[in-house]
């Protein structure tokens, strides 16, 4: 991805910043207008976006709607919102709809970087007719994500049942798709989401074989649960620092997840330090979204924590 240059203008006083280092959200004094603080020493550049997840309880329950997201997102000086496809699920050929939803995140100077799709159905599905079925359905998001000038969709490869077969039909499923989307230059990216995808082996084996550049992977922190019981807790899990390493050469997206934090500030369950040095390390320079899934706080407060914590190892491995 293509690194960009920005300017914050400051509430106060207009005066434009240079970015020098990693693009990152910044804090609001008590009046709503950025602090005109900056970071040194640009040895590393990565893009903060938000995860429209964040706020799933807040849009589950009415309380926000979807058009409000980039405002919110603008609230936390983000640069980019991520949309995910259930919070306006009617809307994936409603030009109108998609032609406000542009409106509001240009005027919240926000960019718009990928659609979250779930729901469409399975793309390594062991049923050949529904999997076609599921790679049909993506199509209105591909058009979407590129009217919304979206560099990419997420989507999930789920529906396998037998290990070597699922990886088949994923490269078939991953390649018809990415033909497709190729002519709207729109990345088809698949997340670790449960199942064989949160198996960074399984998805080596299937990201080797993909042919097409515009196929890739959206490595996620916190999603390398393989097997969870009926109560959704986990039965097998996969390494995360060997996960996402796997998954690293292939991505062209990042996602940051979180759960709880210190009071220093840390991921309690995550080493974001570790983890952001694997990113690094690959050379990747693109957006890193903000996803926020705990619930031992609000959305808010655990959309700031994990801006500070990016922000805090972004020094650190600069």
């Amino acid at each position: 991805m293509k690194r960009r240059e920005f300017i914050y203008k400051t509430g106060q006083t207009g005066l434009a910043l240079s970015l020098l280092g990693l693009s990152s959200c910044k804090n609001r004094n008590k009046n709503n207008e950025a602090s005109t603080a900056v970071i040194e020493n640009p040895a590393w550049h990565f893009k903060i976006s938000l995860a429209q997840w964040s706020f799933n309880r807040s849009l589950r329950n009415g309380t926000m709607d979807n058009l409000e997201f980039a405002a919110k997102a603008r609230y936390f000086d983000c640069e980019g919102v991520e949309y995910v496809n259930s919070f306006f699920k009617d809307k994936a050929k409603n030009r109108s709809y998609l032609k406000e939803m542009n409106a509001r995140a240009n005027a919240e100077g926000q960019q718009n970087v990928l659609i979250m799709i779930d729901g469409e159905g399975n793309l390594a599905d062991a049923d050949t007719p529904k999997r076609l079925k599921a790679i049909e359905n993506h199509y209105k998001w591909v058009e979407a994500a590129h009217f919304l000038g979206c560099h990419a969709i997420r989507v999930n490869l789920a529906g396998g049942i037998d290990r070597d077969e699922a990886v088949k039909a994923s490269i078939d499923s991953l390649s018809k798709l990415s033909e497709f989307a190729k002519g709207s230059n729109i990345n088809v990216l698949v997340e670790n989401h449960g199942g064989f995808s949160s198996n960074g082996e399984w998805m080596t084996q299937v990201f080797s074989q993909i042919k097409h550049e515009n196929c890739g992977t959206l490595p996620d922190f916190g999603n390398f649960c393989i097997q969870k019981d009926k109560d959704r807790n986990c039965l097998e899990a996969y390494d995360t620092y060997k996960g996402v390493k796997e998954l690293l050469p292939f991505a062209k997206a990042v996602s940051a997840k979180s759960y709880h934090f210190d009071a220093e500030g840390n991921e309690t369950r995550l080493d974001y330090l570790r983890l952001m040095k694997l990113v690094k390390e690959v050379g990747y320079t693109g957006f890193v979204g903000i996803e926020f899934e705990g619930r031992g706080m609000t959305e808010e407060a655990g959309i700031t924590a994990t801006r500070d914590l990016l922000k805090k190892v972004g020094r650190q491995l600069a």
